[in-house]
């Protein structure tokens, strides 16, 4: 049984994606963070996983689909919630998150079979920003993610490092690139047309040269 999580906060002004204000406005802001939201959980959704939980930071609104349990997050910092969510929701697991919306289902499919192939211990999926979009566990352990340190352009190669100190086979799944800035979302949007992630981006990119143009 594999449990597919995603891990998230609740789109709201000034809680969500803040490191796009600037230039987006805290709204534009939270409706891109939902976006993102949707178009990942729609993609988890049509993963083949046995169990699909949301791991959220806040209150589900609309935006969620049916077919996700919601637990919440728990934790003084990153590195405890995501031990905590890996504790909570039991493994073998594979958890996302909300800032890398071109996943697709395919590839949710691929790290989860990695992940359950004789021998592997874990799965990790590197960002281009130095960190990464996925990991994946067949069994939860806190030590995971004790003192690795998170959101450094160094954080993959750490979290990797300490897999294999674990003693865990870790296969690496294709690098992706996470939305940070607005020039990350609009490039990320350029990979996923038609989604409610770049549609959202595609309004906003407009709305903008309007005013400015």
């Amino acid at each position: 049984m594999t449990a597919l999580l995603v891990l998230a906060k609740e789109p709201r002004p000034g809680h969500s994606k803040t490191r796009l204000t600037p230039p987006l406005r805290p709204e534009e802001a939270a409706e891109v963070a939902e976006a993102a939201l949707v178009t990942t959980l729609g993609a988890a959704r049509a993963a083949r996983a046995d169990r699909r939980i949301l791991v959220l930071d806040g209150a589900p609104g609309a935006w969620l689909p049916p077919g996700f349990d919601v637990i919440r997050q728990r934790g003084r910092g990153q590195a405890e919630r995501l031990a905590r969510a890996f504790e909570d929701a039991g493994a073998p697991a594979l958890l996302i998150g909300m800032d890398s919306p071109q996943v697709t289902p395919a590839m949710l499919d691929r790290a989860m079979e990695l992940l359950m192939q004789p021998g592997t211990g874990a799965v990790l999926g590197p960002a281009e920003d130095g960190g990464w979009w996925a990991i994946g566990l067949r069994r939860a352990d806190e030590r995971v993610f004790r003192s690795v340190p998170m959101s450094r352009p160094d954080t993959g190669e750490r979290q990797l490092e300490r897999l294999r100190r674990l003693g865990l086979h870790t296969r690496l799944l294709p690098p992706l690139r996470d939305v940070d800035t607005f020039a990350d979302a609009v490039a990320v949007a350029r990979t996923g047309r038609g989604t409610p992630f770049a549609r959202t981006i595609e309004r906003l990119r407009d709305a903008a040269h309007a005013v400015t143009g």
